[in-house]
């Protein structure tokens, strides 16, 4: 038997590591055998740690929240008894989480050891990058890929083809080929659990990319906040240059190739393709007026691609498939499979990856299981501080490129950030609107300070002191910054407040206007106060951190408005539903 244990980033922060540590020590205690190993995060995070018994023909149970208490169980009952342990292994609900999925970027994370190359091996791995090497020529590779429909997954959704092409058309002493990992939405983790749980897709990838367009080095270009991702690649790219698929002569094909990492200081600007490149060159990212474009002169003046994580990890699934497999997933213009993260008030939070042009109703609720205590739902953040709000009226829209951006929001990387009945519209837009500003990097006036701008009406809004105006002179703004500034940040900066004015306009003018907060959320427009039903517990006023209840024992307590901090510690507290936010 063997015993596999999660271990992403999601499931070491709920205590995997402690999990694993508890199997080894009973397994050892009760004489059992069974050997332990780990894998990445399988996407269903909010079931971490999550622990899977193979038996000894391959097939497994996956239990779920399994904490250092459940071990001692399991291994009695299950390892040495052969029984399950029904309790803790996951439902059937909870199995349709993966099952309505379909997988390509995440085929492998979660089901091998992404420290041990010989498991990747045994699931096809470099079978694609051999096949390329040694068989085909650069404008075969890149014809496969065009006849995907691979788009850029980071973003842009740009011909993933035609930039390889464009790399390789353009003459220079050398090429580069340069992978962003840095991923910096807020909300968005598709591209972590690819690099903990299956880096080898992504180097195969690279190497694929750097044949196509005539690139002898790669780079990836990592967030140093993801320390367990750039871990397991380290080790990734020793596995393989021991191998030989990294390094010279690979597959005896007299192609050359190598990777390395740069660890980035998590500036979301760089996410900008020639700011990145300005970072690797040591400099302060800040982008670069294009033309030239990285194709032409990027990396030290000569030519460079850039692709994401995703994009990359797509590459050797579709050699080994063919363009026409992946092509025939998806819609006619936005094909193949894409990641997203869903996070927020949303009852399964994780990775999904399904066709494109699914409605994001399946997303959000056939995959999701919806709103977080069956509360209404109101939007979802798509795109990130780059993106735009889609309200419930539009839950229907196919998650294709095109039908995203004309709700006003974009694909982007894949975030999807879902919001609940008691979301304030206005304070969202705030909040990715003060991020977007301290990410900006001061290159443009209309971003530096447009922004700034903007930030600062969104702050008196929320604190009840809007005015007459305020809502025409951001979408003034807005058009002034997007139209004035040089690249993708400031120009996708206003997105998240013009899309909550196009689509919740009521909620600035109940702020302006009435000095309301429609989802009673922002503290300087809502106050506490207990109803008649209060039966005096006293719990309320134990946890208030002021000193702001009193009351006798056995009656009605009151709250003193001049004391109250809106911390809503009372509201949480109150077993009896007898505090409303007014």
């Amino acid at each position: 038997m063997k015993v596999i244990i999660g271990q992403g980033s999601c499931g070491i922060a709920t205590g995997a590591k402690k999990t694993q540590a508890e199997f080894e020590k009973q397994i050892t205690a009760q004489k059992a055998k069974a050997e332990v190993g780990f894998t990445g995060c399988v996407g269903t995070c909010y079931l971490e740690p999550i622990v899977d018994v193979y038996d000894d023909n391959g097939a497994f149970t996956r239990y779920v929240k399994v904490q250092p208490e459940k071990v001692e169980r399991i291994v009695a009952e299950h390892i040495k008894g052969g029984r399950i342990v029904e309790e803790y292994a996951i439902s059937k609900e909870d199995e349709q989480f993966i099952e309505k999925q379909k997988r390509v970027v995440l085929r492998h994370c979660g089901m091998i050891n992404p420290e041990d190359i010989e498991e990747y091996l045994a699931v096809g791995g470099y079978e694609a990058t051999k096949k390329v090497v040694t068989s085909m020529t650069q404008n075969e590779v890149i014809e496969e890929i065009k006849v995907s429909g691979l788009r850029g997954r980071g973003g842009a959704g740009f011909p993933t083809w035609f930039k390889w092409n464009a790399a390789k058309g353009n003459p220079g002493k050398e090429k580069y080929i340069v992978c962003n990992a840095d991923e910096g939405d807020p909300g968005a983790f598709m591209d972590r659990s690819v690099l903990e749980g299956d880096p080898h897709a992504l180097i195969e990838g690279m190497i694929i990319g750097g044949f196509a367009m005539g690139a002898t080095e790669g780079v990836i270009y990592c967030r140093a906040e993801y320390p367990l991702a750039i871990k397991r690649l380290e080790k990734a790219m020793e596995q393989a240059r021991e191998k030989g698929y990294l390094g010279k002569n690979i597959f005896g094909s007299g192609y050359d190739f190598d990777l390395r990492i740069k660890a980035g200081a998590g500036a979301f600007v760089c996410g900008e393709e020639t700011a990145l490149i300005a970072s690797l060159e040591g400099e302060r990212g800040m982008p670069r007026l294009k033309p030239p474009f990285p194709a032409q002169k990027g990396y030290w003046q000569q030519p460079t691609n850039i692709n994401n994580v995703e994009t990359f990890a797509n590459v050797p699934w579709i050699i080994a498939n063919g363009g026409a497999a992946f092509g025939a997933m998806g819609t006619e213009k936005s094909k193949g499979t894409k990641v997203f993260a869903l996070a927020g008030k949303i009852k399964k939070g994780g990775l999904v990856e399904v066709p494109m042009g699914l409605p994001l109703k399946d997303v959000i609720f056939g995959i999701g299981g919806g709103i977080k205590q069956d509360k209404e739902f109101k939007a979802v953040q798509m795109g990130g501080p780059s993106g735009g709000c889609i309200p419930k009226e539009l839950i229907d829209t196919p998650v294709t490129y095109e039908d995203i951006n004309k709700t006003g929001a974009i694909v982007g990387s894949g975030g999807m950030i879902v919001m609940d009945e008691n979301t304030c519209m206005v304070d969202m837009a705030r909040y990715f609107l003060d991020f977007t500003r301290k990410e900006s990097c001061g290159k443009c006036n209309y971003c530096r300070i447009g922004t700034k701008r903007m930030l600062e009406i969104l702050e008196r809004i929320t604190k009840g002191e809007g005015r007459d105006g305020d809502i025409e002179l951001l979408e003034e703004l807005a058009v002034k910054i997007k139209d004035g500034s040089m690249c993708g940040l400031g120009q996708t900066a206003p997105n998240p407040v013009l899309t909550t004015i196009r689509y919740f306009r009521n909620e600035y003018e109940d702020h302006i206007y009435k000095k309301k907060c429609t989802a009673k959320s922002c503290k300087d427009l809502i106050s506490f106060h207990i109803k008649d039903s209060c039966v005096g517990c006293t719990a309320c006023a134990r946890k208030c951190p002021v000193n702001a209840i009193s009351g006798e024992v056995k009656k009605k307590h009151e709250i003193d408005q001049n004391l109250c901090i809106k911390c809503g510690k009372c509201e949480e507290t109150c077993k009896f539903a007898s505090i409303e936010r007014l």
